[in-house]
């Protein structure tokens, strides 16, 4: 019986050929929109054929799919949901998920903008909404769960959930950025206040 061949080169070329696929797509679909990108730009940005793009990474749908879930990898909620254990008060816990809502957003914001560019236009814009949205409110209910917990709050998980998402969702820091023009920095600290303001309310 012989082993299977396994050369660590060749799967490190591997992976660092489909880095280089996710990247190429990510900047097409930021600059140019999902519905507008092939798989052949793809292919042609990242400097590889298009046989190579769907062995590496997929369909482009799939590599969509990808990059918004290594987009969600990155995003360190559970160190926001720590530091929400800790707080001493409801409006020094708010300020931490404003903070740390704002840094994800942040960070995420051209992966965001690509989710919101392709819904309407996506195979499946429920599955794509599904999937950015969905580990955002588990992370939200464990707050809102905390919250409870701490005695900070009588409202039932469920509406505290939905209240932070209202507050610390996608859609409030597009608006307050994107579409008004607000700071990182001034939304940060205004939707901390709303939210200690409707929560304690």
């Amino acid at each position: 019986m012989t082993r299977p061949y396994h050369s660590p080169r060749r799967a490190r070329e591997a992976a660092e050929t489909r880095r280089d696929i996710l990247r190429a797509a990510t900047d097409l679909f930021s600059a140019k929109g999902y519905a507008r990108v092939t798989v052949a730009d793809i292919a042609k940005e990242a400097g590889v054929a298009p046989p190579t793009v769907y062995a590496s990474a997929g369909s482009k749908s799939e590599i969509l799919h990808r990059i918004i879930g290594e987009s969600i990898a990155r995003t360190d909620a559970a160190t926001v949901v720590e530091a929400v254990r800790r707080a001493d008060s409801l409006a020094a816990a708010l300020t931490l998920v404003a903070h740390g809502t704002r840094l994800g957003n942040e960070n995420s914001r051209q992966v965001v903008e690509i989710i919101f560019a392709a819904l309407p236009v996506h195979e499946d814009g429920e599955l794509l909404w599904r999937q950015s949205t969905t580990p955002y409110r588990q992370a939200l209910t464990a707050i809102a769960e905390t919250l409870r917990d701490k005695g900070f709050l009588a409202a039932d998980v469920s509406h505290t959930t939905d209240v932070l998402w209202f507050c610390f969702g996608f859609n409030a820091w597009r608006t307050l950025v994107k579409e008004c023009g607000w700071t990182w920095d001034d939304s940060e600290r205004w939707l901390a206040r709303q939210a200690a303001t409707i929560l304690a309310g």
